[in-house]
């Protein structure tokens, strides 16, 4: 027997079924106009942010083989940024919705991201690399979940989750991404990557600037009804699967971030020619950022999961099969606009939708945790054991078949969705 009647209305089947469509709201609605002045804010913030990130994962493995590491201390060396988000991101967003000071804790996480960035500097054994990759990746991986908290609370009205209005202030962060990438890519390719801890100075001052423009804001110290437990939450079977299949799609998505630079240098494309790559990713994403409020409501949520998930299958296969012929590899770039965009804005949406008001902050950090730091550790360790006995090649091979296991979980989700059974 469905114990929905001793659920808070939004856990209830019923609900569930019905908000699915109307989670997202299609175009952009009429806001205060103090609300223009904060999403400028936070459009800052997303593009000096991700400029720090266009620069700093697709780059990191190429300077790392520069300083003379290895594959598997490459490996261990990317997946530092994915170990801290098993714990930073909940840690930090348990403490934002306990403190309501997340603009403060913005501050403090770039400014100390920032002085831990000067450190690259120094001449560092595996074992000092390790130590400050980990003392600037805890800060850093912290910022975005609160980022993406606030933001959603400021595009959500009356528990719909405006699209429109979150690609516009996201598609900065891409914009932000493709510039640093591109700058990067041609910088590093005529000079050299001895100028890395330079860009990662200069980008994250860009960040600390961005965050300390952020108005001061506090919410209302919460009383201890008003911090509510998300264990029912947890136990839902659409939470379960949502997290799954974000768990397996993340998981498909480490060969890029970790291994694509280095796949493809092995390969001889020049770091032009890689930064180019990565940026027709990004070129795709800021269109679907820009646009998505238009068409993004044409399906279910649910639905764009299962897409999402069947194109990252095509996607890691064409990589893994057909590195070598350009058009193809650039197909497989381009489905980044629903392979990453949408179903990022899906997920968003998603954990908006189950994790309303003091759990918001919780439950996407819980999203950071099972939809990056899992994925990345495991993939960035075992892809880095991988590649070394079987090529860079199997990894991306091997994220194809996880891909498939991210579909099968999201076509569960879907088949609840339809069945009006979320909640159980």
């Amino acid at each position: 027997m469905s114990d929905s009647r001793a659920l808070p209305s939004y856990l209830s089947p019923d609900a569930s079924a019905r908000e699915e469509r109307s989670a997202v709201v299609s175009e952009p609605q009429a806001q205060p106009s103090g609300h223009h002045t904060q999403f400028l804010q936070f459009a800052g913030l997303s593009a000096g942010y991700f400029a720090h990130i266009g620069f700093f994962n697709p780059y990191l493995s190429l300077w790392l083989k520069e300083l003379g590491f290895g594959l598997i201390a490459i490996s261990v060396l990317c997946s530092v940024q994915a170990a801290t988000r098993l714990f930073a991101p909940y840690a930090w967003g348990a403490l934002s919705d306990r403190t309501g000071e997340c603009v403060k804790l913005l501050r403090y996480g770039a400014s100390a991201a920032l002085v831990f960035s000067t450190a690259l500097w120094f001449p560092l054994g595996g074992m000092g690399m390790f130590i400050v990759l980990l003392l600037l990746f805890i800060h850093t991986s912290a910022m975005m979940p609160m980022i993406e908290t606030a933001l959603a609370n400021l595009v959500s009205q009356g528990g719909a989750f405006d699209a429109g209005r979150y690609g516009r202030v996201r598609l900065c962060g891409s914009l932000g991404f493709l510039i640093t990438v591109l700058a990067a890519g041609w910088w590093f390719q005529r000079f050299g990557m001895a100028h890395f801890p330079a860009w990662a100075e200069v980008t994250l001052i860009a960040v600390v600037v961005s965050v300390w423009r952020l108005p001061d804001h506090k919410k209302p110290a919460p009383s201890k009804d008003s911090h509510p437990d998300i264990g029912p939450v947890l136990r839902l079977p659409a939470v379960r699967w949502f997290f799954a299949s974000a768990f397996f799609h993340a998981l498909s998505h480490i060969s890029v971030f970790i291994f694509f630079s280095l796949y493809l240098d092995s390969l001889g494309y020049d770091k032009s020619v890689i930064g180019l790559l990565w940026a027709v990713s990004v070129v795709i994403e800021v269109g679907c950022f820009f646009t998505q409020g238009r068409w993004l409501s044409k399906l279910p949520l649910t639905a764009w999961l299962v897409l999402a998930s069947a194109l990252m299958v095509l996607r890691m296969g064409f990589t893994a099969g057909l590195p070598l012929v350009l058009p193809i590899l650039l197909l497989a770039q381009a489905m980044h606009a629903i392979t990453f965009s949408a179903h990022h804005t899906v997920c968003i949406a998603l954990l908006s939708r189950h994790f309303p008001g003091r759990m918001r902050g919780r439950g996407q950090a819980l999203f950071t945790v099972v939809g990056y730091g899992l994925p990345g550790v495991i993939g960035g360790l075992g892809g880095g054991l991988l590649s070394a006995s079987m090529g860079l090649d199997s990894v991306f091979w091997l994220s194809a078949g996880t891909a498939t296991l991210a579909l099968g979980c999201a076509y569960k989700l879907w088949r609840l969705q339809r069945a009006g059974g979320e909640a159980g």
